[in-house]
């Protein structure tokens, strides 16, 4: 671990001013991502700006039925908030099945958001990775990709966002706020990570010097009837080999809204925007679950490990609406 300057930010201005200081300075949460980069040499940054005294570390209830998350609030926080729990279960549920107890206790919604893959070879510092080393070349393609990514890989990087709150997230519509020297902004969250074409090494859309300041979800009343499922490895603190986060409403057998994202597929949390163009207007059945499925999934691509996540994916999407279907549909 290379040696660096540590600032502790007042408040958000102050924050931004002195990332701005540095060529090459990051933003220090729970630290639970971040550390674990810079034990690895990964991340070289010069300064560490710590925020987490910043006043961002609040749950909102919004004008309109939405709430505004904080991006200091804690993933255990988040999880057992009551708001959420009620309004959008399939959030509490994702962070449930993410990481430890003692994990999410100090991982922030910011730095959730914010992680960085768990790819094999990103972690091997013998291993070439463009994500790492940009124009390295990637030992994924021809190595052991079980883990990997079958949607939206390019032949540079074919690595998997590990978030499961990320992919909640998407399925719901959210919105990431950020502030920088420029200003504020807002970044929908499903166009927030980007997918790896040439250049892996650049995951989010922020610019230089930005800060997640919050997450806003919108009001979505259907979404109290929400399900978020992981098929992993193991029943616990292992990353997902397939997940689906999902809603569903239902009037008179027709399916009149659906929310539907997956994780453990792509460079970034997946909408699948296909499939529930599929379902939505369609009659709430097997047959119409299996057609969005295939829908989805019909661009995938496996590699030498990892082609039967194609058909994981597929069942796991429909094991999820039969079990929404199953449970009536949205109240």
């Amino acid at each position: 671990m290379r040696q660096f300057a540590y600032a502790r930010a007042e408040n958000t201005e102050t924050a931004l001013q002195l990332i701005a200081r540095h060529q090459n300075a990051k933003f220090l949460g729970g630290g639970t991502n971040l550390v674990d980069l810079l034990r690895e040499n990964i991340e070289q940054p010069d300064c560490l700006v710590d925020v987490t005294g910043l006043p961002h570390a609040a749950i909102e209830a919004l004008l309109g039925g939405g709430i505004r998350i904080g991006a200091l609030v804690r993933n255990s926080h988040l999880a057992a908030n009551r708001m959420i729990r009620e309004r959008y279960p399939v959030l509490s549920q994702a962070i449930l099945q993410g990481a430890s107890g003692q994990i999410r206790n100090m991982a922030t919604t910011g730095g959730n958001i914010m992680q960085r893959t768990r790819c094999y070879y990103f972690y091997d510092g013998e291993a070439r990775c463009n994500k790492r080393v940009p124009g390295a070349g990637c030992d994924a393609l021809e190595g052991f990709n079980r883990m990997h990514a079958i949607l939206g890989a390019s032949d540079a990087c074919i690595a998997t966002h590990p978030s499961d709150m990320c992919v909640a997230l998407a399925a719901l519509d959210a919105t990431i706020r950020v502030r920088g020297m420029g200003g504020e902004r807002e970044i929908p969250m499903v166009e927030f990570h980007r997918l790896p074409e040439d250049t892996p090494q650049i995951d989010t859309h922020l610019q230089p010097g930005e800060l997640i300041t919050a997450v806003d979800v919108p009001a979505l009343p259907f979404a109290r009837h929400s399900l978020y499922r992981k098929v992993r490895d193991r029943a616990s603190y292992a990353f997902a080999l397939v997940s689906v986060a999902a809603a569903l409403e239902v009037e008179d057998g027709t399916i009149v809204n659906a929310r539907l994202a997956l994780g453990g597929v792509a460079h970034k949390p997946w909408r699948a925007v296909t499939a529930e163009h599929v379902l939505v207007g369609a009659t709430a059945n097997i047959e119409t679950f299996k057609a969005a499925a295939a829908a989805e999934l019909k661009p995938a691509r496996g590699y030498k490990h990892n082609a039967f996540k194609i058909e994981l994916a597929g069942r796991t999407i429909v094991s999820v609406l039969q079990s929404l279907l199953a449970a009536g549909g949205a109240p």
